[in-house]
């Protein structure tokens, strides 16, 4: 089959035409993904940190910033499809079934995923607070989608799948700006039972770390088998708490001994039949 020279002409003209059109297509959508993920970056690092000084928590932030960032993503891949002639409508409903499939098939990590965004919004503990959830105790480090870090006083690291964490009883040791410290001493049945309060009494008051309101108490507790037992119930900083709770200890058994007041141990005693 012989072409004539227009006809030739033309066609040579037509596969220019369209070269040129699929050349400024991928330009320009090479254009938009450099233009589109720097976008993304900047607005997402913006977003987390004008959170961050609004006093967002951190966890909170880093997970909005990551959001923006993946939704930008998204729409992005959707605008370079579009510019390069794609159907992105069946292109959608397909990744909308292969997610399904997905979904189902990954249905314990999805159920991790779920339970993180949960503890991100609700914030029932917060990044450097003293939790303890599922019998673990610890310091939180970081809050993630699927896992939570945390730091025992011993300084281990743990990871708590946050499906467990939420599932579980979340005691926040941190949450509040003050503790209560319980503290249980027992004296002999001999020892003068005012005289042994009236010693505790001018200790509490020697220490500034024991707030006056609430006003500390200093209770008889329980009568047992070898000794008196005397409660002092005291209010300090969670930040204190620990600091007060052993220097107590410590200047209860010092008073006592200044005092002459017994702190008994219980004691047997063997008779020969």
């Amino acid at each position: 089959m012989n072409l004539s020279t227009e006809t030739l002409q033309t066609l040579i003209n037509q596969g220019m035409d369209m070269m040129v059109h699929f050349g400024a297509s991928i330009l320009v959508a090479v254009v938009i993904l450099i233009v589109g993920l720097r976008a993304a970056t900047i607005i997402a690092k913006r977003l987390e940190s004008q959170l961050l000084k609004n006093e967002f928590d951190a966890s909170l932030a880093y997970f909005l910033a990551m959001a923006t960032r993946i939704g930008i993503k998204i729409l992005l891949v959707v605008a370079i499809l579009n510019q390069l002639g794609f159907a992105t409508a069946s292109l959608l409903a397909a990744l909308g079934a292969a997610g399904l499939a997905i979904g189902l098939a990954l249905q314990g990590t999805l159920s991790h995923v779920a339970a993180g965004i949960m503890l991100i919004l609700f914030r029932p503990m917060k990044v450097g607070q003293y939790v303890e959830v599922g019998g673990v105790g610890g310091t939180v480090k970081h809050i993630g989608l699927m896992s939570t870090e945390l730091a025992t006083v011993q300084n281990v690291q743990i990871f708590v799948p946050n499906g467990n964490v939420w599932a579980s009883t979340i005691k926040n040791y941190s949450h509040h700006n003050t503790r209560r410290v319980d503290l249980t001493v027992g004296i002999a049945y001999e020892d003068d039972i005012g005289m042994a309060m009236r010693v505790l009494q001018a200790m509490i008051d020697n220490e500034v770390r024991i707030k006056k309101d609430p006003k500390p108490q200093i209770l008889v507790a329980n009568l047992g088998e070898s000794s008196v037992d005397i409660v002092m119930r005291l209010w300090t900083t969670s930040d204190d708490y620990w600091d007060v709770h052993f220097d107590m200890i410590k200047k209860t058994k010092e008073e006592f001994d200044s005092a002459g007041i017994t702190i008994p141990y219980p004691q047997r005693v063997m008779r020969q039949l």
